[in-house]
C-alpha cells in the first residue's frame, strides 16, 4: 500500500513538473503584431502559449498568441467597473 501511494506521489510531482511545451528557437515566429500604439508591458509563457500584458492608451489588455505562428489567439481588455 506505501509503494502505491508512492507511486501516486511520484507521478503526480511528475506532472507538475514536466515541461510539455517544446517550442524551440528555430520555430518561434520572427514578428507579432500587437497593434500600432500598443507597448508590450510584459510576456510570459503559459502552457505552450505566450500571454503578453499590452497597454494601449489608457486601456490594458491581456492577449493570448501563439508563439509559432504569431496569430492572437484571444484578447482579455481590462476595463473599469
Amino acid at each position: 500500500m506505501v509503494l502505491g501511494l508512492l507511486a501516486v506521489f511520484a507521478a503526480i510531482f511528475y506532472k507538475i513538473n514536466a515541461n510539455n511545451t517544446n517550442v524551440s528557437a528555430d520555430n518561434v515566429a520572427a514578428t507579432i503584431a500587437i497593434g500600432p500604439r500598443a507597448q508590450v508591458m510584459s510576456v510570459t509563457n503559459m502552457d505552450g502559449k505566450l500571454v503578453v500584458l499590452v497597454k494601449e492608451g489608457s486601456t490594458q489588455a491581456i492577449v493570448y498568441i501563439d508563439p509559432v505562428t504569431g496569430r492572437k489567439i484571444a484578447r482579455t481588455d481590462f476595463v473599469a467597473r
